[in-house]
């Protein structure tokens, strides 16, 4: 996984700022009760009480009721999608072929979508994107950041994970392979073999390059997940068996009857992010249970929500609004809270900059006027890198 430092490029960094906060949820520790947050080039520079932590004087200073990390989507297409829903804003997959995992994120995200600015005006500050569900292996994803002109302003991580699909959503239709779940894991299993057999011989590079083959052999060396987009309980546990087969580093996607499950995924080991908790219901994911967050909570499996793929108009959910339901159906605040910032972040490697406000951390924070997971609360504004991105109440 490629990194590169957020803001390095030309985003201009903003004075120093300061935030004021009724509560300071920092999901670092316990919840600080009239709190300051300071900030300097970028980074969160100091964070405590309002009697201990004095706003030095030249510090722009915002006030909320609530302020929190700011927000990460664990997985997403934005950026890739767009709000028009047409062919030239969807770059989201592609159908030419069912196993591509060449194809890469970073050339088609857009930093300047509407749907991206949209998301952040929500609190929403870093995004995990790239091509979506559907193709038995559609391509890779990366991280970014959600305010920025150009991809290599906002750019977090490349070549985060490798975006599969295992299930009815990959069955191709007419002739065009795979037309079935056993050749969907054989067609797998032929491209993994072949990398292991490279990487055992240490044949892993050549003067003829197949960027197939190379990201294949990511995996099989345990570089690069596979992130699995898979939703049966028996397909499910396909994919942990293939995992287990080839040693992979897994990521399952979606997991809409893991709640069928809990015991084969803990013993796993495997991370979950999980589908949407309004996704609708239908299909494969006919058995999603809206507890199932609360559940994986309870069995120790890291999980975050997500934003997903929809086909329809927006073309994007809000995980603000996932985590609020997640809450009402047995998750703690703080544990639904977690699951679209600091365990996120930890689920995505990104924890040491994002995902709570610490000193040293990314400047990216949440600013609402009451409880976050209310319908009528408003995020009122939005610090993003030190800037602030957004003033409008959403």
């Amino acid at each position: 996984m490629k990194t590169l430092l957020v803001l390095a490029a030309a985003l201009p960094l903003s004075a120093q700022v300061a935030v004021r906060g009724g509560i300071v949820h920092t999901m670092a520790g316990e919840p600080i009760r009239d709190g300051v947050v300071l900030t300097r080039d970028g980074r969160i520079e100091r964070v405590g009480p309002a009697s201990s932590v004095a706003i030095p004087a030249g510090y722009r200073t915002l006030q909320a009721k609530v302020v929190t990390p700011g927000l990460v989507d664990a997985h997403s297409v934005v950026g890739l999608t767009g709000y028009l829903n047409q062919p030239h804003d969807q770059d989201q997959t592609e159908r030419s072929t069912a196993i591509q995992p060449e194809l890469r994120a970073i050339d088609a995200y857009n930093p300047r979508e509407p749907l991206v600015g949209y998301l952040r005006t929500y609190g929403i500050t870093t995004v995990h994107t790239g091509h979506g569900p559907g193709p038995l292996v559609s391509g890779q994803t990366l991280i970014a950041k959600t305010a920025g002109d150009t991809v290599e302003q906002v750019l977090v991580a490349d070549g985060v994970m490798v975006a599969a699909t295992y299930g009815e959503a990959a069955v191709e239709s007419g002739s065009k392979s795979p037309g079935s779940r056993p050749k969907m894991i054989a067609m797998l299993r032929a491209e993994l073999i072949r990398a292991q057999e490279a990487v055992a011989k240490g044949t892993g590079t050549s003067a003829a390059r197949d960027l197939r083959q190379e990201i294949f052999q990511q995996l099989i060396r345990r570089e690069t997940p596979l992130l699995v987009t898979v939703n049966r309980a028996h397909d499910i546990a396909t994919v942990l068996r293939l995992g287990k087969e080839f040693n992979l580093r897994i990521v399952l996607d979606g997991a809409a009857e893991a709640h069928l499950l809990i015991d084969e995924i803990k013993a796993s080991g495997y991370p979950v992010i999980l589908h949407p908790t309004m996704a609708r219901a239908g299909e494969e994911t006919e058995n999603l249970s809206m507890e199932t967050a609360s559940k994986l909570k309870a069995a120790g499996i890291l999980f975050a929500l997500q934003s997903g793929y929809e086909g329809y108009v927006p073309k994007t959910r809000v995980v603000l609004l996932e985590a609020a339901m997640a809450a009402a159906n047995g998750l703690t605040f703080r544990d639904a809270l977690a699951s679209v910032t600091i365990d996120a972040a930890r689920l995505l490697g990104i924890d040491r900059r994002v995902g709570s406000i610490e000193p040293g951390k990314d400047a990216d924070l949440a600013l609402y006027d009451g409880d976050p997971f209310e319908f009528t609360t408003h995020c009122t504004a939005v610090v993003l890198g030190g800037r602030v991105v957004s003033e409008t109440p959403r």
